[in-house]
């Protein structure tokens, strides 16, 4: 008897991830103050008062979504971190992860830097600090890396050329869709060649 076969694709989105994602390419395009619910929900096909059963409100979206990204980011760096600590990896290796996973996130999630950019202040105060919180976690992470690394630079160089990367790589969303634009392998290459040389600079 045959083996059955597995599926590698991934799992598809719940209703509460569509409206997300909608949410998110809406807000990102047209401002939080610029969409209704009736526009997020038509956008993945329920009535505006359907929403409700998801959140309670555009405020809601907007603060999981800003938060939610915040916390993969710090999570995700985590992880990269442990998984190099787990293989002996030196930092040399450790960094290069977190910057491919820094670019994954920049190349993915555009609508998302858009919205950190334009629409934080309109999170509520206890979800702008823990945003805040989260972010300044996943900024230690890489400064701890980069220190190890560059042990003659002082940490307020480190700190600097941190955010400077941070600040390159976020810049996707300026980079528009032009057709003269390289591909995403080739634009994820140049992001890391950028990144690598920035810290290199130290």
């Amino acid at each position: 008897m045959s083996e059955p076969v597995l599926s590698t694709q991934a799992p598809a989105p719940t209703r509460r991830e569509q409206i997300l994602a909608e949410a998110a390419r809406l807000f990102a395009e047209r401002g939080f103050h610029g969409v209704g619910v009736d526009e997020i929900g038509a956008a993945v096909g329920i009535s505006g008062p359907g929403l409700y059963r998801h959140f309670a409100g555009k405020d809601a979206m907007l603060a999981e979504l800003l938060v939610g990204i915040s916390g993969r980011l710090l999570a995700g760096g985590k992880r990269r971190v442990g998984e190099a600590a787990e293989n002996s990896a030196g930092p040399a290796a450790v960094l290069g992860s977190l910057i491919d996973g820094h670019i994954e996130f920049a190349l993915d999630d555009r609508p998302l830097i858009t919205l950190h950019d334009r629409e934080l202040g309109q999170l509520r105060e206890s979800d702008r600090k823990l945003v805040r919180q989260l972010q300044r976690q996943y900024v230690e992470l890489w400064v701890d890396v980069v220190r190890e690394l560059r042990p003659d630079a002082t940490e307020a160089q480190v700190r600097a050329s941190v955010h400077a990367v941070f600040g390159l790589l976020n810049s996707t969303p300026h980079l528009g869709h032009s057709s003269i634009l390289p591909g995403r392998d080739d634009t994820a290459a140049l992001l890391r060649r950028l990144a690598h040389g920035a810290l290199e600079a130290l």
